[in-house]
């Protein structure tokens, strides 16, 4: 039996939810991303600016989120991020990224020449630059592209190798490069090191099977227990979609999975995976259509069986009425 794949919204929907959590986007941060002015951020520091950007996300990509940093007081020093998630290899990210950071930089511009000229009117002065001055500058726009697929991903990073003749015209063509973080380059020791909440939903969406999870069992009690006891009270429904996911890609009956789930809101990790212990829903249906399979094959014998027996009554019916008329 193929392995159940759920629709590209539910997983996209899911990690809409966890990046649009200000803690989780921070734990992100901290331990994917190899800047150091990104870490130790307070979760007041992070905006998500997703809802100004909407004419961005005309393919439906539910789960790619656009926030607004900022580094220190200034609230004119920030940066902005745009976070985009990859279930599958997608070759048009380098020009898609390309767009939403035109897109960002356009809209920037827009908005702080508009507020320019409001403060200016308002209160005579500003801290403000137009952007036609010769010392505006732009806010960094760091694009990160976060890969949860199962295979390699083979996508250029960089938009200068997605062109053609980049060896006549490089000098022309945008260079910039986004950061790729690839969950499958993470082992499970990897993510334990991390210590969040974070560690554990990624723990968790790293499983692709039924034999995968039961690897689950083998997470440390410590961990496991810990977890349970700072996870925050928000983060449970999240906590539950996940798993919820996770119990559907191996075709688990729907009412495993309430059951499994509901022990998340009462904060029993670790006997949440209790159920793993020799259980396998694909060996099991496996074994119930061979059953199955086995059953229809002696019920089709038993109706050729009584076709043959008709036959032969009705060739004998046959030669009775034959020798009736002779």
């Amino acid at each position: 039996m193929s392995e159940y794949k759920p629709p590209r919204q539910v997983i996209d929907n899911i990690y809409k939810t966890i990046f649009g959590e200000p803690e989780l986007f921070i734990e992100f941060l901290e331990n994917f991303v190899p800047i150091d002015i990104l870490k130790n951020l307070s979760p007041n520091k992070i905006e998500d600016v997703t809802e100004r950007h909407l004419p961005l996300f005309t393919d439906s990509k539910d789960s790619d989120t656009i926030k607004k940093i900022t580094l220190d007081d200034n609230e004119n020093i920030f940066v902005i991020s745009v976070l985009e998630h990859e279930s599958e290899v997608n070759y048009t990210s380098s020009f898609k990224l390309f767009q939403y950071i035109s897109y960002i930089l356009a809209e920037y511009v827009k908005e702080n020449d508009k507020k320019y000229h409001e403060e200016v009117d308002t209160y005579g002065s500003t801290k403000l630059k137009l952007s036609t001055w010769k010392d505006f500058k732009y806010p960094p726009v760091f694009p990160i592209v976060f890969y949860d697929g199962a295979g390699e991903w083979t996508s250029e990073t960089n938009f200068l190798d997605k062109t053609e003749m980049k060896d006549v015209f490089h000098k022309y063509i945008p260079k910039f490069e986004y950061e790729l973080v690839n969950l499958s380059k993470y082992s499970q020791g990897d993510l334990l090191k991390f210590n969040n909440a974070l560690s554990l939903l990624l723990i968790v969406d790293k499983v692709r099977t039924a034999e995968d999870i039961k690897k689950l069992r083998e997470l440390p009690e410590q961990f496991v227990e810990e977890m349970a006891k700072k996870v925050p009270e928000h983060f449970l429904k999240i906590f539950r979609d996940c798993i919820e996911l996770l119990l559907k890609k191996i075709n688990a009956p729907k009412e495993e999975i309430e059951e499994i789930t509901k022990k998340i809101y009462e904060r029993r990790f670790n006997s949440m995976f209790e159920f793993i212990d020799g259980y396998d829903v694909q060996a099991t249906r496996r074994e119930a259509r061979a059953e199955a399979d086995k059953e229809i094959k002696e019920y089709k014998d038993e109706i050729k069986e009584y076709k043959d027996e008709i036959k032969r009554l009705k060739e004998e019916l046959e030669k009775y009425k034959t020798s009736k008329m002779e």
